[in-house]
């Protein structure tokens, strides 16, 4: 499963009500932001999370309603005298915009506790029982990537068949889990295959910033249980949407229903429109939409097939 926080929500420049982009990523005790827009170290204490156990921000893109925040992050993290690198992960573009900008505000990589890292589309991350996989997204000319967070198909261990062969709780149990032969303590041997039940597919969280087309988008997050992307205009502002490199509404439904995805997540939120607007024009193509707000917390979890 992973957890995330919506830290900001606002298309282009803070509002009263929303942030300058910013997502949090939980997973165990991993947690990640993908971009940090101007004020994100505020809205990470006012979400009560804090900045202890962060340690990766994805960046979609460099437009500055994106990146603006890193500087005030890294700095925060310094004057609380927390220890660890935070790495910072996008395409050269970005990562190459990025690093003049830290450089030129609170210094060096190595004297202000980040790194670089540049980043192709393919595998970029990779973790026990999950990983991330970048994607290009056309957006004004810029070397844009989404994200997909992917969990391993595991083999959940069946308890009856676990007890029927006397395998104690604790250590032996977590080794099988992890898909390690054991030995009982009456030298009789048990292999994961001997008490695992059926496959059970992972989660598939697919995060899309800016954008301006959708079609190369439907496969990269085909099937994707949850998928957040933005919605910066209404239809019938759909030239403007065109004009500025950013997608309506019924676009971002119209992807989420192309690609059989699981639940529609949209963000970006320009402040000329009501949330109810939005929710409505989606809705009308995917049921199954919501309009993010800042400090929202939504689990993904894999759907349960009908």
């Amino acid at each position: 499963m992973f957890e995330l926080v919506f830290l900001g929500t606002a298309a282009a420049a803070p509002s009263a009500e929303r942030g300058s982009p910013a997502l949090l990523i939980a997973r165990g005790p991993a947690r990640l932001l993908v971009d940090c827009g101007e004020g994100t170290q505020r809205q990470l204490m006012r979400a009560q999370l804090g900045f202890r156990g962060l340690g990766h921000v994805l960046l979609t893109h460099l437009h500055l309603d994106h990146v603006a925040g890193l500087a005030g992050l890294l700095a925060t993290r310094q004057l609380f005298q927390l220890e660890g690198t935070i790495e910072i992960i996008g395409s050269r573009q970005t990562v190459t915009f990025a690093g003049r900008y830290l450089s030129a505000t609170i210094g060096s990589e190595r004297e202000a506790g980040y790194r670089l890292c540049a980043v192709s589309p393919g595998p970029i991350l990779s973790r026990p029982g999950w990983r991330i996989i970048a994607f290009p997204v056309a957006h004004r000319g810029t070397e844009s990537l989404g994200y997909l967070f992917e969990e391993e198909t595991r083999r959940a261990l069946r308890p009856d068949r676990l007890d029927a062969l006397g395998v104690p709780e604790g250590p032996e149990r977590a080794t099988l889990a992890h898909g390690f032969p054991i030995e009982l303590a009456d030298g009789r041997p048990v292999t994961p295959e001997m008490v695992q039940g059926p496959s059970v597919t992972g989660t598939k969280l697919a995060i899309v910033g800016d954008a301006e087309e959708v079609t190369p988008l439907t496969e990269p997050v085909r099937r994707a249980d949850a998928l957040v992307i933005e919605a910066t205009f209404l239809e019938r502002d759909a030239s403007l949407a065109r004009a500025r490199g950013h997608l309506t509404a019924t676009a971002a439904a119209r992807l989420a229903r192309e690609a059989e995805v699981g639940e529609l997540l949209l963000t970006h939120i320009s402040g000329r429109y009501k949330s109810e607007e939005i929710l409505a024009e989606a809705a009308r193509l995917f049921p199954k939409v919501r309009v993010a707000a800042d400090f929202d917390r939504v689990p993904v979890t894999p759907r349960v097939s009908s």
